[in-house]
């Protein structure tokens, strides 16, 4: 399920705490918060798979984060959809879309 502060899935996810758990079972580290996330990735004028897309969703800025998974597609945890994939050319996301960012 979605949990605010969540990092495992046997508590839940919120967005970071997705990526954050998914790339340290990758043996990459990464800060918490999407704040911290975004200043350690590099901007990329396209996302690849592997990137993390970013959104301005509830404030200012990048306040929202998931893992670009290819054909426009992005996986991330939010609470109207908990784990799920959506576009990132349609509707809500395209309008809140900020940019991607490559960690690695």
């Amino acid at each position: 399920p979605y949990v605010w502060g969540g990092e495992t899935p046997q508590v839940g996810f919120d967005c970071s705490g997705f990526i954050y758990y998914l790339f340290a079972q990758q043996g990459i580290s990464l800060p918490r918060t999407v704040a911290d996330i975004w200043n350690v990735g590099k901007p990329v004028s396209s996302p690849a798979v592997g990137d993390i897309v970013f959104f301005e969703t509830y404030k200012k800025g990048p306040s929202h984060a998931g893992i670009y998974i290819g054909n426009g597609e992005f996986i991330h945890s939010s609470p109207s959809n908990k784990v799920g994939i959506n576009n990132l050319n349609t509707g809500y996301w395209k309008n809140h879309y900020v940019t991607a960012r490559r960690v690695l």
